[in-house]
């Protein structure tokens, strides 16, 4: 069947009989290609018949559907003709595992973060209806993401509605961890209720025959708040927003869920379908342990084991073992996520310190201030998050942690480039933000060993500290270089002339192959572990400056308000005699693939930089 669908809307010519053999069919055929090529298995497992009935009750591109995150998208994207294009899915110059307009026209918003599709949903609907025209807007959102607090500002913004608005609530009992909080419980209670439609129906028809008094009981029932759907789900917080509820519906019967669309079209307003899946649908590995197939890398199929094994630590891994040890010895360190415990290395920490671990869900906003409360309250919070969901929260991290001074420490994980999740995960702009607040220690290790040293240091420092750390295998390298962390000093690894290299956090790895690379062309180059983003060690960079030539900074961030512009600042104030040479990655946003094949795209690899050194030094271009 998958054969017959090679554009939008052909799923349309298939029988009843040829649907249900596609649903077999995509499964199998995400099963395989995600095996080979790592990416997100469970939720796109989960929604293969939720997506199927929505391509065959809507017509694309002209009707909208927008997803919430987008890591369940690759349905949508079999169904519109991009069946080839999962051969190279993640891949530099491939297809993007999440929607993107600039992919195809039936892409109608790009996203990557969480509790989104409402709000872009919404202004589609008023785009529409302001340029008087008419297509229908279908948003679909996770009950992992109403623990974000964007979500419900967008419902309550659609509940005035009053043309056709469809938000599909996708129930599969968790995000990427099991889901926490009231909204969770709320949802729990709602799965139970399935008997509410048939009950409401049956009450209705019976009171439209009684004489007289019938109808106008009706329209008190639908006037008041202890409506029927009041007294029999408790807490109707949809309705009661003035967003139609619909459902449950079981997410995985085709023909209920077509029908359930059709029945949403007809509303004049807002509607929620509460549609009921189960992640990792049809392939029991990921039925049985979901949060392991949500981003997976390349697995075997029999068993569903991953094809290469960890051998190291993860600079997350060390991150959760060091945290506890320091926990272990300190009964004020608390610790906090975002829905991210596995993905953050707190798991342990869950497990061993229960009452002080928190799961805000996915709201890092909320985290960030409820960590200032904490610290206000005498304790030491830890915020575990990835940086490119930090972003989220920068004014809370401005207004209620760092106006304070409070002791924060902000545990910022998949720094720099992460590879195949793309433009909306690439943690490269955390230095710029973060180095821009005041009261804010920003400081990134160069290596594991480091990475312990700065988070006790940050631990058991008064005020806001963020450490930054890349994602992927711990460097181990250097060991033996471990100067004791000391407020904003950094740390001299080789002391030489001419050239001085000074660079930022994991980005020491490349830069010590430039300085190797570079001493082999007979250069006299000297070798310094930046060690601290802010504050900047000018009394460090002012001794360079005097005694070098050139000052070559390394970071993995953009350059606009980098650490190599905080240097050539300084340098500049100073006027110091020498040229300052910055590696940092364009101020653009960069696309997903291989880390390697980035860095080289991107010209911070070691053998560009030293190249493009060589050049700025000696005048001559020369190839290595």
């Amino acid at each position: 069947m998958l054969e017959r669908i090679q554009k939008e809307n052909d799923i349309k010519k298939l029988d009843i009989d040829e649907l249900y053999e596609l649903s077999g069919e995509i499964r199998r055929f995400l099963i395989e290609k995600i095996s080979k090529t790592g990416g997100h298995l469970a939720s796109n497992l989960g929604v293969v018949e939720l997506t199927m009935a929505m391509h065959l009750m809507f017509e694309l591109p002209k009707d909208k559907i927008i997803w919430d995150v987008g890591h369940q998208s690759y349905t949508h994207k079999l169904l519109t003709g991009r069946k080839a294009g999962f051969d190279e899915l993640r891949k530099y110059g491939g297809m993007s595992g999440f929607p993107k307009r600039k992919e195809s026209a039936c892409d109608a918003f790009d996203t990557g973060h969480s509790s989104t599709s409402i709000s872009a949903g919404l202004g589609y609907v008023e785009a529409r209806d302001i340029r008087g025209e008419d297509y229908s807007v279908i948003s679909v959102i996770g009950d992992g993401s109403l623990t974000g607090g964007m979500a419900y500002e967008a419902l309550n913004n659609a509940s005035y509605l009053k043309t056709n608005f469809i938000i599909v609530l996708n129930d599969n009992h968790m995000s990427i961890s099991e889901n926490v909080g009231g909204m969770s419980k709320y949802l729990a209670k709602l799965r139970t209720a399935d008997f509410y439609t048939g009950l409401k129906r049956g009450i209705t028809n019976t009171l439209h025959k009684v004489p007289v008094v019938g109808d106008s009981a009706i329209e008190k029932i639908r006037r008041t708040k202890s409506s029927i759907k009041q007294l029999i789900v408790p807490g109707m917080f949809f309705e009661d927003m003035g967003i139609t509820y619909l459902g449950p519906v079981p997410g995985h019967n085709l023909p209920l869920l077509c029908k359930a669309f059709q029945e949403a079209g007809k509303i004049g307003g807002p509607v929620l379908l509460h549609v009921l899946t189960e992640k990792g649908k049809g392939y029991e590995p990921a039925e049985a342990f979901p949060e392991k197939f949500h981003g997976i890398g390349p697995f075997d199929i029999e068993t569903g084991e991953p094809v290469s094994k960890k051998e190291k630590d993860t600079y997350t891994d060390v991150f959760g073992k060091v945290l506890c040890d320091i926990a272990l010895h300190d009964p004020d360190v608390a610790a906090i996520t975002a829905a991210m415990a596995d993905g953050t290395g707190l798991d342990r920490f869950r497990r061993m310190f229960r009452k002080r671990f928190f799961d805000v869900g996915i709201a890092e906003a909320h985290g960030v201030t409820f960590a200032a409360g904490l610290a206000a309250g005498g304790v030491k919070p830890v915020f575990a998050v990835y940086s490119s969901f930090l972003q989220r929260a920068y004014d809370q991290i401005i207004h209620d942690v760092a106006l304070q001074n409070l002791p924060v420490v902000f545990a910022v994980d998949r720094a720099g480039l992460v590879g195949n999740d793309g433009e909306t995960h690439q943690g490269i702009f955390d230095l710029s933000y973060l180095s821009s607040i005041p009261n804010m220690v920003v400081m990134s290790p160069k290596h594991k060993w480091e990475l312990a040293d700065m988070l006790r240091f940050a631990v058991a420092y008064n005020g806001p500290v963020a450490v930054r750390y890349p994602r992927g295998t711990a460097y181990d390298g250097y060991e033996a270089f471990r100067a004791p962390v000391e407020y904003g000093r950094s740390e001299m690894i080789y002391e030489e002339e001419d050239i001085a290299i000074l660079s930022v956090g994991h980005m020491f790895e490349e830069a010590a192959g430039v300085w190797e690379t570079l001493k082999e062309q007979g250069f006299s180059c000297t070798l310094v572990n930046a060690r601290f983003v802010k504050p900047l060690d000018e009394e460090m960079v002012e001794a360079l400056g005097k005694k070098h030539r050139m000052i070559v900074t390394m970071e993995e961030n953009v350059q606009s308000g980098g650490f190599g512009e905080h240097v050539l600042e300084f340098v500049s104030r100073k006027k110091l005699p020498v040229t300052v040479l910055t590696i940092a990655l364009p101020d653009d946003y960069v696309e997903h693939g291989n880390i390697d094949v980035l860095r080289k795209e991107t010209g911070i690899d070691r053998i560009s930089v030293a190249e493009r050194i060589m050049k700025a030094y000696t005048g001559v271009v020369e190839s290595i």
